[in-house]
Parts: structure tokens; sequence; C-alpha cells
């Protein structure tokens, strides 16, 4: 349950949030959130994460396709962890997000910006923080066999 719970809450953040600097932003406009520390800046990112690999659309669609239909098989067809089905969540509710960009816009709307970090949005976040926090867990407690 709290994998569901997990990905339908920050897939809701993510598109509200997308949806909040389209209506409220110019592409390439920013203003500082936190002095020098953090901009929203609307950007369109035709590439990967963190604007790696542009123009390669059919290959990122079909990763996360990939990566959404093995979580959320995994999540269902085997008992797992409560942390580990929010870490799943997480990475799905990323994907996903992005991937309705990808579909929708053909392109991922990015907006947290950093000034010394490619611009970032929800997605993104979430990916790395649940991939992440998954990886530390499979060294540190689970189990061999």
């Amino acid at each position: 349950m709290r994998f569901w719970i997990t990905m339908v809450s920050v897939l809701a953040l993510d598109q509200l949030s997308k949806w909040w600097i389209v209506a409220n932003y110019q592409v390439g406009e920013s203003h500082a959130l936190l002095g020098q520390w953090l901009h929203l800046t609307y950007v369109q990112n035709r590439g990967a994460a963190f604007g790696i690999m542009p123009g390669q659309s059919w290959f990122f669609l079909t990763a996360a396709l990939i990566v959404i239909i093995g979580l959320m098989y995994y999540n269902l067809r085997y008992s797992v962890d409560r942390l580990v089905q929010i870490m799943m969540g997480l990475i799905v509710a990323g994907a996903l997000g992005n991937f309705i960009d990808r579909i929708r816009l053909r392109y991922v709307i990015d907006f947290f910006d950093l000034g010394w970090w490619p611009v970032f949005n929800i997605a993104d976040m979430a990916v790395v923080v649940g991939g992440c926090l998954l990886v530390l867990h499979m060294f540190f407690f689970m189990k061999e066999g």
C-alpha cells in the first residue's frame, strides 16, 4: 500500500508543480527562490535527467517504461518491506512523471536551478533519492539468498 500512496502522491506533486511553472513562467524565465542558492527557471529538457543525452526520446521512453513495469510487477508479485515500497514508489513516480511529459510534450519540464548543476524537477529528485536509498538498503540491510 505504501508503494501506491508514495507513487500517486509524488506523481501528483510533480505534475502539479510542472503545471504551475508553465502557467506562471515563460521558457527561460528565472526568479530567485532562496537568494543565490536556488532559482526557479523554466527549462524544456529534451534529454535525460539533468539534460544529458538530448534528442534520445525513444530510448528514454523505453527505459522508463521498463523501469515502471518492472518495479510495479515486483511490488505486486513479491512481499516487499515497507521502506522498500516507499523507495520503489519514489522511483516509479519519478519515471512516470517524466514519461508523461515526454509523451504529452516531447520534452520534460524542469525548473529547480542551483546554478552549478543542471536544472531538474521533482520527478528527477524522486528517482535519484529513491534509487540511492534502495542501493543503500540493498548493501546494508538485505540478506543474501
